[in-house]
């Protein structure tokens, strides 16, 4: 299988599943994540999706075969394919659950992208992050949305311009992940931060995830009204109230 999933104590482990291909996303793989992310989003026993790689590279972006197969097919076609991948990158923006990216080795072009769309990524030390599509005569298109908002007009034209590749480090500090660890300590800071995430109220982390992303375009003002009726929404569930409860009584 492409992709592996995995239900344990709330988390959703979701496995690029094609180590021999660097786990390039072909149309299998992205509509098993497309697939799995519906059932994240209806499921409530999932509380966190964690996004990782099996083998040595997290994911080495497109299927190279599959990309070749499409220069002569119709554009519409080759829109709408284009637009399943996309929809991936939607989704986990819209699924009211975190999602954490797990990254090892290579993350490139759409694996670049897909670590980038997770509401939270861990890079190994040893990692490497990039988008190098236009040294394959190709664009980084749709994940230009991403690096744009993530690290400005400048870098991101840098980025895609080039093709270069980050060290961890780089993408840490150029704001495209969200912690560096050694790689001895990948697994461990994983697992320690999903039981973080499922320790606090899921409906709290669904209005804290969604007002974040509702603020894109937003005037000050505006964001801080938006703000002010997702407070008002957050103290009338009961776990707003469980929870200052359960803090006083210490």
């Amino acid at each position: 299988m492409n992709l592996l999933a995995a239900l344990d104590q709330g988390v959703l482990t979701l496995t690029l599943n094609r180590p021999e291909k660097r786990n390039a996303l072909d149309r299998g793989t992205i509509a098993g994540l497309r697939q799995e992310l519906h059932r994240a989003d209806l499921d409530p026993a999932v509380r966190i999706v964690v996004i990782r790689g099996a083998g040595k590279d997290f994911c080495a972006g497109a299927d190279l075969d599959e990309l070749l197969a499409s220069a002569d097919r119709d554009p519409a076609d080759n829109e709408a394919a284009a637009l399943e991948l996309g929809q991936v990158f939607i989704a986990m923006r819209e699924l009211p659950k975190p999602v954490v990216g797990v990254v090892h080795g290579r993350a490139l072009a759409g694996g670049a992208g897909l670590a980038t769309a997770c509401d939270i990524s861990l890079m190994a030390q040893s990692a490497q992050l990039g988008y190098p599509e236009i040294q394959r005569g190709f664009v980084p298109a749709m994940v230009m949305t991403m690096l744009r908002r993530l690290v400005g007009e400048r870098l991101a034209f840098d980025l895609v311009a080039t093709g270069r590749v980050l060290t961890a480090d780089a993408a840490l500090a150029a704001g495209l992940v969200s912690r560096v660890v050694a790689d001895s300590e990948l697994e461990s800071a994983a697992d320690a931060l999903t039981r973080q995430l499922s320790s606090v109220s899921p409906s709290a982390l669904a209005l804290t995830k969604r007002l974040l992303y509702a603020l894109d375009g937003r005037s000050f003002a505006e964001g801080i009204g938006l703000g002010a009726r997702v407070n008002a929404l957050a103290r009338a569930h009961p776990d707003f109230k469980a929870a200052i409860s359960a803090f006083l009584r210490k």
